[in-house]
């Protein structure tokens, strides 16, 4: 990796200021003068208006009925730290991401405004408009172009200017340095209240706080960060579109999986041979994965967030893999199979494998508009109950154990069955109870069905057989005006057709 040179120094410094010490940039004014010089004419810019920039507008509108008069902070956050001077790859906060349709890698210290006008008078005829505060392309003549190694352009290439943001997201630019003096424009106890994401960008936050003048402003910023979440509880059309691409996608990358099996199989960490397959998928075809891949064999996959995936993958077993794409836009897709390492389900292995994809089958059912969305899990539950009894599990009936006082199956699921999707993997998640464990399905929404069962090594309830064995299958779904869609539905789900679609992938 190349290092940020800059001067060396005979002088003693302060330890913020070492980690660089190890650079020899000079800074002769021969050397600036040579190096800002010389340069071509840049090309013309082919950016033209996103597709989402439609409805993130209409998105905006809907943002801007629900706080009238105020002044609203989205920032797209900063570069976290990944280990000394070296970042990690730069990801817009969500909401940010949802607003203006900005994606992958694109404007770290952005901050979106939507700043209050007479009603009727802003954008689009709502209440606001919407400012896009950023740090634009530097000029070559400057020093930010050769010397500043998270922003230059000789280091991370040519950043937009302000005229190709404004043109390919619709939303007005302006230099983030005049950030500060928009936000503090009519501010006070009697003018503009000022709400921010919170812990989206931890020095945006801070200037709000220097400039807002409110004792209640953490409860105020907490009722935005509600309102974004509530905003993605029912996706658009072009949300859905980049859903679809998403779960395709992934489907694509399971494709590979089974294909690398033998390679895993032989191999000391065949885990990671399936992470390592998948993740390269993901960012050849799209962003990067929307999550830690869970690839877990045999035993492991009683572990639910299993993600060392640092083990053997044995001939027999099971191996459970829970993995999805983000593409540019930063949708993700979540889905889960367990599939047979050789191909082929054991007797036991089908027995507990058809017993979740009966409770999915039952979830599917209930994934309807007008139903609540606590009523997918409590179907599955049904399901899951049923079996647990008949195999002589459980210590009372299925009925009894499903009682709120009990809940006895749910030492082999602990999970829930479903949670919405989108642009986080665990989407919409600050919304509130009432809109969504006790919200109503409307057509529009997308979430995970997700059963599973459970047996651990080590679990003494459970006939010696079961011990050793996790199955989980996850599909994502579109709720639409007349019942669901399984967006997921071309990963085969039952197992002879899982063993069929292995097979061929397996001998071609």
């Amino acid at each position: 990796m190349s290092e940020d040179l800059t001067p060396e120094s005979t002088t003693e410094q302060p330890l913020a200021d070492r980690g660089s010490n190890r650079s020899q940039r000079p800074s002769s004014p021969e050397f600036v003068r040579f190096i800002t010089s010389g340069w071509g004419e840049r090309p013309s810019s082919t950016l033209e208006r996103s597709p989402a920039a439609d409805h993130t507008s209409a998105r905006r509108s809907a943002l801007s009925a629900q706080f009238p008069g105020e002044r609203l902070v989205i920032p797209a956050g900063t570069f976290k730290q990944r280990s000394n001077d070296t970042d990690y790859r730069f990801r817009p906060h969500s909401a940010f991401a949802h607003l203006t349709g900005l994606g992958s890698e694109q404007e770290p210290d952005a901050v979106l405004v939507l700043h209050p006008v007479a009603d009727g008078a802003g954008d689009d005829g709502s209440g606001h408009h919407a400012v896009l505060y950023i740090r634009p392309l530097a000029g070559r003549d400057t020093e930010e172009f050769f010397s500043d190694a998270r922003y230059g352009e000789f280091w991370v290439g040519a950043r937009p200017t302000l005229e190709d943001l404004e043109t390919l997201t619709g939303v007005s630019t302006a230099h983030v340095d005049d950030l500060r003096d928009a936000l503090a424009k009519d501010v006070g106890v009697d003018g503009v209240q000022v709400r921010v994401v919170p812990d989206a960008d931890e020095a945006i936050e801070e200037l709000v706080e220097e400039i807002r003048a409110t004792e209640a402003a953490g409860e105020r910023d907490e009722k935005l960060a509600e309102a974004l979440s509530e905003l993605r509880l029912v996706k658009d059309a072009h949300e859905i579109e980049q859903m679809r691409l998403a779960v395709d996608t992934t489907i694509d990358g399971f494709e590979k999986i089974v294909r690398a099996l033998p390679q895993a199989v032989a191999h000391r960490r065949g885990e990671r041979v399936i992470e390592g397959t998948f993740i390269g998928h993901a960012r050849v075809e799209g962003n990067a994965v929307g999550y830690e891949t869970i690839a877990a064999s045999g035993e492991h996959a009683t572990t639910l967030h299993w993600t060392d995936n640092d083990g053997q993958v044995h001939a027999g077993e099971l191996v459970l893999v829970d993995a999805g794409v983000e593409i540019d836009s930063l949708y993700t897709a979540d889905i889960t199979r367990t599939l047979p390492v050789d191909g082929t389900f054991t007797e036991v292995q089908r027995r507990i494998y058809q017993a979740v994809l009966d409770a999915a089958d039952a979830a599917f059912v209930a994934a309807v508009p007008g139903a609540r969305f606590r009523d997918v899990h409590a179907a599955a539950m049904q399901v899951i109950a049923a079996r647990l009894e008949e195999w002589g599990l459980l210590p009372v009936t299925a009925e009894e154990a499903l009682l709120p006082e009990n809940q006895h199956h749910r030492r082999w699921m602990v999970h829930g069955t479903s949670h919405h999707l989108g642009l986080d993997v665990h989407d919409c998640a600050q919304a509130r109870a009432e809109l969504y464990l006790d919200g109503i399905l409307e057509p529009g929404m997308v979430f995970t069905i997700e059963p599973g069962l459970y047996f651990k090594s080590d679990d003494l309830l459970v006939p010696e057989e079961y011990r050793g064995i996790g199955v989980r299958i996850e599909d994502d779904v579109l709720v639409t005006a007349d019942g669901n869609e399984n967006l997921s539905a071309a990963l085969p789900r039952d197992p002879d057709a899982v063993e069929a679609w292995m097979a061929g992938l397996l001998d071609g």
